[in-house]
């Protein structure tokens, strides 16, 4: 089984629209006030854009998330155990 955690930043486009950034190796327990600022920091920067649109210009929500995978049967990680051993 494993577990990993994200930071999903969401934020609303120059068109009202929904999009997010994830975060695979996000710093646990951050706060709302750093989680804001960065995501006012990349609002501000103003560098996402595509045919005029800003892509993150309004923040909207931030959330940790967590995803479990289990294994019913992975033959691939067998194999890779293998040669990890030879």
């Amino acid at each position: 089984m494993a577990t990993t955690k994200t930071l999903k930043l969401t934020f609303l486009n120059g068109e009202k629209k929904k999009n997010s950034i994830t975060l695979a190796d996000a710093v646990d327990n951050l706060t709302e006030d750093q989680v804001r600022g960065a995501m006012n920091t990349i609002a501000s920067a103003n560098v996402f854009e595509k045919d005029g649109v800003a892509y993150y210009k309004t923040p909207v929500s931030a959330s940790y998330v967590e995803r479990t995978v289990t294994d019913v049967f992975n033959d691939g990680a067998k194999k890779a155990d293998t040669k990890a051993a030879e």
